[in-house]
């Protein structure tokens, strides 16, 4: 029997890692991160939870990946610190994770890559065929994978565009020819695009469009996309031979995954085209581009110091003009992103955004032409989506059902779900226990609910620390002290809570002789009530008892 487990990624867009098991034999597919929702304060990622995989470890095989977006190969640092198996992946992978391995001082891993136009490749039981689709970042895979219990078709995000500006369309002639090799049992694949009709757009008029707005600008010209966008990178290095700028890369990440994919020739420039930040002070702004990570707003990024003036190598000014070439798309990033865009526009920078619609951006999930085209080509008997949210994993469902498909034949799964695949069958399996593992710090792992929830209330409602000195037998000595943080302003609203501490010794004094815990019980439960019903707030109450 044939397993197959979403343990993550299905219901966020984001955090991709699916396990395929037969007998002793595990893979997985893909390993990414997640980006924490705005209930998770202090939390910098998510990570998929690996127990299972660490409980099975004896069984892992290899890690097989699909493409180079953190959401899929971010994770893979946390896990090598349980697991240590090779990784299959296409040249642009291998030169990300090369990078990343080291920055997180990794050095005993092993990489194959794989040549995606012609490779195939042997893991156990299991036999990868890669093939090229089209995507926001080059040398993104689907795979045909031939089973024992038969033929899965795995394309994680892809759309059908045969005019990439990376140079690396979806090879349909190799998807064609793999398909067409035997029955083909189930698809796995992308969803995020399920409601837009027709193909998703080609990126090819993005040029011209930036190009019109570059040849307007006044001063410096700023331009940011997602930091492994690389064919929208190159689009941004023509426009400014174009004008005659040259360009400045601003942002670690954005500077790796260019000369990453610069030393394989998936980005093209000479080198006088671009300057160092250093020696671009010495050039005049209006013959300047300036290339920025951080294209979501991100809290500490490039383009989040810039927007707020905390960067002292880089500086904009008002008359400048910045491009967004990004759609707000990770989960919970349009807050950020409007943030900045709210902060250059308030300092007098003429700036251009997904809202006014010019034409600067397109996605990289296949619409619904797209997504029908890849069931065309390999005709399953079973749909799996992936990649998506559970309105998304519906809006597939309801697509496959009108191209014939059953509605059985549709698994919809939640993370820790699984499919087992026998004698040509598919069944739902067992499904694993997974949790949110977050990263906060150095912390992985070691907060929960309850932790969350209590930085919530303090973000949102503040803190009131309550201080009692007390004897043995319970009774309360002189008048407790009483601190504010986030709550109310001292200085403004002190007699509040001096009120507040005489009404809870006068309740205080109906009771005898109170344990610490019974003293502290009563005084969170009455000065929630006052607080509450003279602020409408409620902060979190604190209350220590010092025995004396």
């Amino acid at each position: 029997m044939l397993r197959f487990i979403a343990l993550s990624g299905t219901t966020g867009v984001t955090e991709n890692l699916n396990v395929y098991e037969y007998k002793d034999e595990m893979i997985i597919l893909d390993c990414g991160v997640g980006f924490p929702d705005l209930e998770m304060p202090g939390v910098d990622l998510v990570i998929p939870d690996f127990s299972y995989v660490v409980k099975n470890k004896h069984k892992l095989k290899a890690i097989v990946l699909s493409q180079g977006h953190e959401d899929h190969i971010g994770a893979l640092p946390f896990l090598f610190r349980e697991v240590n198996v090779p990784i299959y992946c296409a040249p642009l992978v291998t030169e990300f994770l090369t990078e990343k391995f080291r920055d997180k001082g990794i050095s005993d891993y092993k990489v194959n890559t794989f040549d995606p136009t012609k490779d195939t490749f042997q893991i156990g039981s299991f036999k990868f065929s890669p093939f090229r689709v089209s995507h926001s970042v080059p040398d993104t895979v689907g795979f045909l994978i031939e089973t024992p219990e038969g033929r899965i078709m795995h394309v994680p995000e892809h759309k059908i565009d045969q005019e990439s500006v990376d140079g690396q369309p979806f090879d349909i002639e190799r998807a064609k020819k793999l398909a067409s090799g035997g029955e083909n049992l189930c698809v796995i694949s992308d969803c995020l695009g399920v409601h837009e009709t027709g193909f998703a757009k080609s990126g090819v008029e993005i040029e011209n469009n930036m190009l019109k707005i570059a040849m307007t600008a006044k001063k410096a010209l700023f331009m940011s996309a997602m930091s492994s966008s690389i064919g929208r990178f190159q689009q941004m290095i023509n426009v400014a031979r174009r004008v005659n700028r040259k360009v400045v890369f601003v942002g670690r990440s954005i500077q790796n995954k260019t000369e990453s994919a610069h030393k394989l020739g998936y980005f093209k420039y000479h080198a006088d085209d671009v300057v160092d930040v250093r020696k671009a002070k010495k050039i005049h702004p209006k013959d300047l581009m300036y290339i920025v990570a951080g294209c979501y707003g991100q809290v500490g990024s490039s383009v989040y110091r810039l927007a707020t003036d905390d960067d002292s190598r880089v500086s904009i000014t008002e008359g400048d003009t910045f491009i967004f070439s990004a759609n707000p798309a990770p989960p919970y990033s349009k807050e950020s992103q409007d943030f900045i865009i709210d902060e250059l526009i308030d300092r007098g920078v003429d700036t251009h955004y997904y809202d006014l619609k010019e034409g600067l951006h397109v996605s990289g999930h296949g619409a619904q032409e797209d997504i029908k085209m890849l069931w065309d080509i390999c005709k399953p008997k079973y749909f799996i989506p992936t990649g998506g949210t559970i309105k998304h994993m519906h809006g597939y469902e309801k697509l496959a059902m009108s191209v014939g498909a059953q509605k059985e034949n549709v698994f919809k799964l939640k993370p820790g779900d699984s499919v087992d695949f026998k004698n040509g069958v598919a069944s739902r399996g067992q499904k694993v226990k997974v949790k949110e593992v977050m990263v906060h710090g150095l912390g992985i792992g070691d907060i929960g609910k309850t932790v969350l929830e209590h930085r919530t209330l303090l973000g949102k409602q503040g803190m009131v620390v309550i201080v009692f000195k007390a004897t043995k037998d319970g009774k309360v000595l002189n008048k407790p002290e009483i601190v504010s943080k986030g709550f109310v302003f001292e200085g403004i609203s002190g007699g509040l809570l001096n009120d507040s501490i005489q009404r809870l010794m006068k309740h205080l004094g109906t009771h005898n002789n109170l344990s610490a815990k019974k003293l502290k019980d009563e005084a969170i439960k009455f000065l929630e009530g006052y607080f509450f019903k003279t602020t409408g707030r409620s902060p979190m109450i604190v209350p220590i008892v010092v025995e004396v």
